[in-house]
């Protein structure tokens, strides 16, 4: 059996001193992982198990890798951590394939599709659940939902596990029991030296600290301990749609909302669409019960919609009935400001911006441009103590995450959308801390929405030395270096 433990004086001493190619370590790979796992070569399978493998929501953000593997055990990706850091292979780990950054869960390499690590497991008497790192949310909601059970998860359909919490982790829950990141108990982790352990706050406080926000940069995670929370039979919500007549009644409902609605059980997310040449509005409405208390959503209901999907229904109806991926297939990239409240003025600068912006793009290969206003208590933040996690940064005051979806179909226009959705953010958040009034200098970002080359400072502040030093001791060779996403 290979060494899982690869970090030893004598056995460094033995690698050979010129780098395998990537057929290589997938040879070595194939060779040595168990019956259970399997790898599949990109020459030989053009179908089945490789395109699901390497897949992503956004196609900007798959590669074509020289194989993929599929691993069962944790032994088994430890061996493949071994091969990929003693060959020095390029390497991603992918778990839902959400991320809109290309690299982050790609590679020409060595693709990790993490499928198989799709346990659910729900503990009555402790009311934790232990989830496999390789899920989506919808199968975890499926899964509790008949015990009369729910954990803070996504919020849309199509939206992996792994990331999301890794990420921070914003749910339709948050304002009653805070980001995904807050209700983690216990972390399965293959770390970069081969070792597998469960990270808590008692086995390992700081590992346990960066892992809660710190992504993909202390090893591969296989499993997710949460706690969970009773959930009633039926929520309420669903999608209203609205027509560019409708638009600023409602900007005025949204920023009505935004500042007077306290019930936690509350959420919506305000969405300008600019498809097809025009301006547009999906409107998600949520309710934590079968019926929200009279008036809560009259100034959304009472508007001319063009269409209504709003209803008393189960979590995983709501969750299904709006999926992430409407726009699958298509170049996609995500950039975010953290504001500090959604007046009107704020709402429709916004909506300005979709309107603009969209406009600029469809003559560039412009699809989808979507602008996701998301308000929140100002107290969600505050389930966690201050510095309890690596994102955020700080808790001193609810910043909301404010996400820009772009979708595109030719990578010809690569440039010019990065570049415009750069641009937005920037004027964004110029009129938000100008003629806006809003004191947003030291909000960190969320790094679920942070494009590719924002830096870590704008996403960890001062949290990044601690994150560094602890990266340096987990993985004293840099082998999470080898996949992408934000590197400490």
């Amino acid at each position: 059996m290979l060494p899982a433990l690869f970090l030893l004086p004598a056995l460094l001493s033995s690698l050979p001193p010129a780098l395998a190619d990537a057929a290589d370590a997938c040879s070595q790979i194939a060779e040595a992982l168990s019956d259970a796992s399997d790898v599949y070569d990109s020459v030989l399978e053009i179908t089945g198990h490789f395109p699901k493998d390497i897949s992503h929501w956004a196609s900007s953000s798959t590669q074509m890798p020289e194989c993929t593997v599929e691993p069962a055990t944790t032994e088994d990706l430890a061996t493949i951590l071994r091969i990929v850091n003693a060959t020095q292979t390029p390497f991603a780990v992918k778990g839902g394939g959400h991320t809109a950054n290309p690299g982050f869960s790609s590679t020409t390499g060595v693709h990790i599709a993490m499928f198989r690590f799709s346990e659910v497991t729900y503990d009555e008497t402790t009311e934790n659940v232990v989830v496999g790192a390789g899920l989506v949310w919808d199968d975890v909601y499926a899964t509790l939902e008949p015990m009369g059970r729910m954990v803070v998860g996504g919020r849309v359909s199509g939206v992996g596990v792994a990331g999301f919490a890794l990420g921070g982790g914003y749910s339709w829950k948050t304002n009653q029991y805070g980001l995904t990141v807050d209700t983690i108990v216990a972390i399965e982790l293959v770390k970069p030296t081969g070792e597998v352990v469960t990270v808590s706050e008692d086995s390992d406080p700081d590992l346990f600290w960066a892992l809660k926000g710190g992504f993909n940069n202390y090893g591969i995670v296989t499993r997710f301990t949460l706690k969970t929370h009773a959930q009633p039979e039926n929520v309420w919500g669903g999608l209203i749609t609205y027509t560019l007549n409708n638009v600023d009644a409602v900007t005025a409902a949204c920023a009505n909302f935004s500042a007077n609605v306290t019930d936690p059980k509350a959420g919506i997310i305000t969405t300008y669409n600019f498809v097809l040449g025009e301006l547009g509005i999906s409107q998600l409405l949520f309710y934590d019960g079968p019926e929200p208390p009279a008036g809560i959503f009259d100034s959304f209901l009472d508007i001319t919609h063009f269409s209504s999907d709003v209803k008393a229904r189960t979590v995983v109806d709501l969750v299904t009935s709006n999926p992430s991926n409407t726009t699958y297939g298509q170049r996609g990239v995500f950039n975010t400001v953290s504001l500090e409240s959604y007046p009107v003025d704020m709402v429709s600068f916004i909506a300005d911006q979709a309107q603009s912006v969209g406009s600029k793009l469809s003559l560039k290969s412009g699809l989808f441009i979507s602008y996701d206003v998301e308000p929140f208590l100002p107290s969600h933040l505050s389930h966690a103590a201050e510095g309890s996690s690596a994102y955020p940064p700080t808790r001193a005051k609810g910043f909301l995450p404010l996400n820009l979806y772009y979708a595109w179909g030719s990578d010809l226009a690569d440039e010019d959308v990065f570049d415009a959705i750069r641009q937005s953010a920037q004027e964004i958040y110029d009129y938000a801390s100008g003629e806006g009034g809003q004191d947003i200098a030291g909000f960190p970002l969320y790094p679920n929405y942070a494009i590719f080359d924002r830096s870590l400072e704008e996403l960890y502040q001062g949290n990044v030395a601690k994150l560094t030093e602890i990266r340096a001791r987990v993985d004293p060779y840099n082998t999470m270096a080898l996949a992408g996403g934000f590197k400490f």
